[in-house]
């Protein structure tokens, strides 16, 4: 289904997003964080909790080294500040590199199985699918942030792929 590049240039994406994201959101206050803006997840750093916890979730089942949320974090709060977001977000980024970088495309086939707690069942789907799922959940929900900034009159963030520099 996918290959190795695939996975490598999703990483490299992700990376260069988040990049973009902790650049403008560094000057921003808190408050302004937090802020309720209607989206689905109410705030920018919400979204962005969420957007990390799930990443984290899915990289621990991609990588044994990768420690899974523990049962019952919100979250919302998964990085308790902005500054806590900011470290916890670049090792991820940097992990996922990494574990993409060691991929080989054999890696990619096959099934992935896990205990969903939302389903509360275990669960089995193609690999592939899985780490597809995995970014494209990323992209949908950077997407919200980028309206929420823009609604606010913030700069956003350049999202197109194919825009993407080389050094990203």
């Amino acid at each position: 289904m996918i290959q190795k590049d695939y996975v490598l240039q999703m990483a490299r994406y992700n990376a260069w997003q988040n990049n973009q994201l902790r650049r403008l959101i560094q000057p921003m206050g808190e408050a302004e964080l937090r802020a309720d803006r209607g989206a689905f997840f109410g705030s920018i750093f919400a979204t962005l909790n969420h957007i990390l916890w799930a990443d984290t979730l899915w990289m621990s089942r991609f990588c044994s080294d990768v420690q899974a949320p523990a049962k019952g974090v919100d979250f919302r709060e998964f990085a308790a500040t902005p500054g806590e977001w900011d470290a916890m977000r670049f090792r991820l980024d940097g992990r996922m590199r990494i574990w993409a970088q060691t991929l080989s495309n054999m890696d990619l086939r096959g099934d992935l199985e896990w205990y969903s707690g939302t389903l509360e069942r275990t669960v089995t789907q193609p690999v592939g699918l899985c780490i597809t799922h995995m970014f494209n959940h990323q992209t949908h929900h950077r997407g919200q942030i980028h309206q929420m900034l823009g609604a606010m009159g913030a700069e956003t963030p350049v999202s197109d792929l194919v825009f993407m520099p080389e050094d990203a």
